[in-house]
């Protein structure tokens, strides 16, 4: 019986390496410069207030303003109602070069605008788009260009992350690559994304880590069975999350308006959003630490309208035709409900329940728990002993939104076959 060659074998191997390790550079740059352009919406915007009614009444104008260029760029562009997201390129593992241009240049006119969207979409697209064309320009087989997908993906995420393992383990979790690829991928998917982390740390230092400092607390045995709890909440949290999401896209869909004019009125939603709730705009990654910061000072009703503002605000964002991804405003409303559950009930300590509930909301929605595990201890630096509740909330939530998903659809099918027999 002939032995299998090991990935690492062969010059077609080492020369993937280089080409991760290119694509890891111009990956950093790319995501560089996407983020400190996209950055510019909530430099000019200012400082926002924390309270009802405090974010200034121009900012429905603004937002209004955006939508209009984007629909105006969809349309200039001939840009399709619905663009592959980041799980539909990851799990193709390709890109359509073609739609790069107009995704990144909607996704930048969306972010700058406050949409509450995150930047993972525009910085996949260009960091596949780049492998793409890449392996076309080499003469790559379609097996060498897919693994190279998923390195160049993980090459603009080594900066955005400030973590090349949260990068590779958020590639290779969602791509689900076939084994005949995976040891390419892995090692594709690693060389790229520290070479990224290396340069974008050089250029800008890190980006997220510790970027939500939570009060230490000691771990006992009791967080384990609390933190099963927080990932039940966190998976009903992100099930009514994304009904809402769902609506919103349906209802945009049946307007029987022009469709330049829907991510107009998408804007005035949530612009008229952030005029009542100034801390539901934008990503949300920076506005989180203000919540977290001043969460003695806000009120049990302000966070609870904050976090539906942010679901209703994500919902206009992304059912109206702005661009981008899901992970970052998601994240937010998880954190948000984290300080919700401490205000609630004090005996949690706040670095359970925020810790818990960041990582499992977006846990639940995204297959990709252990990545969400490392988001989370790398964004609050908790203590080796404080990931467990974590792992365990993520993987409960995961499980339970799986269940209440599957559940639904089997109701909606029976009820279907039923008024199809009357």
């Amino acid at each position: 019986m002939s032995e299998s060659k090991p990935a690492t074998v062969g010059p077609g191997f080492w020369r993937l390496m280089r080409y991760a390790a290119l694509l890891g550079v111009t990956g950093a740059l790319a995501a560089f410069v996407f983020l400190r352009i996209t950055g510019l919406g909530a430099k000019w915007y200012g400082d926002p207030g924390t309270g009802w009614f405090e974010g200034p009444v121009w900012w429905v104008a603004v937002a209004a303003g955006a939508g209009l260029i984007v629909g105006i760029v969809r349309r200039a562009l001939a840009m399709p109602a619905k663009t592959a997201g980041l799980a539909e390129d990851l799990e193709r593992e390709e890109v359509d070069v073609r739609t790069v241009p107009s995704v990144v240049a909607v996704s930048a006119v969306s972010l700058i605008g406050g949409a509450s969207l995150g930047p993972e979409v525009a910085l996949g697209k260009i960091g596949g788009g780049s492998a793409g064309w890449l392996a076309k320009l080499r003469g790559l087989d379609e097996d060498d260009s897919k693994v190279l997908t998923l390195s160049g993906m993980a090459g603009t995420f080594g900066g955005l992350f400030s973590s090349p393992l949260v990068a590779m383990v958020l590639v290779l979790e969602i791509a689900r690559a076939p084994r005949e690829r995976l040891h390419r991928a892995f090692y594709g998917s690693l060389v790229a994304s520290s070479v990224s982390f290396a340069v974008y740390f050089l250029i800008a230092g890190a980006l997220f880590l510790g970027a939500y400092a939570v009060p230490n607390y000691t771990f006992e045995d009791w967080n384990l069975l609390a933190a099963v709890g927080l990932g039940i909440a966190a998976a009903l949290l992100a099930f009514v999350t994304m009904v809402i999401a769902a609506a919103a896209t349906k209802a945009f869909a049946r307007m029987s308006v022009p469709e330049i004019s829907k991510p107009v009125i998408g804007g005035i939603i949530f612009g008229v959003i952030g005029v009542a709730l100034p801390l539901t705009n934008f990503t949300g990654s920076e506005q989180l630490g203000i919540v977290l910061s001043e969460a003695d000072t806000l009120g049990l009703g302000l966070l609870v309208g904050i976090m539906v503002g942010k679901m209703l605000a994500f919902a206009a964002s992304a059912g109206s035709g702005f661009i981008g991804g899901p992970i970052f405003p998601i994240i937010f409303i998880g954190g948000v409900a984290g300080v919700i559950v401490n205000d609630i009930f004090p005996g949690i300590p706040i670095g359970l329940a925020f810790t818990c509930m960041l990582a499992a909301v977006p846990g639940s929605v995204i297959s990709a728990p252990f990545s969400m595990l490392l988001l989370a201890a790398l964004f609050t630096q908790v203590g080796a002993l404080q990931t467990a509740p974590i792992l365990i909330a993520v993987g409960v939530a995961n499980l339970t939104f799986a269940g209440i998903r599957a559940t639904v659809q089997a109701r909606m099918e029976r009820s279907a076959t039923a008024s199809q027999a009357e």
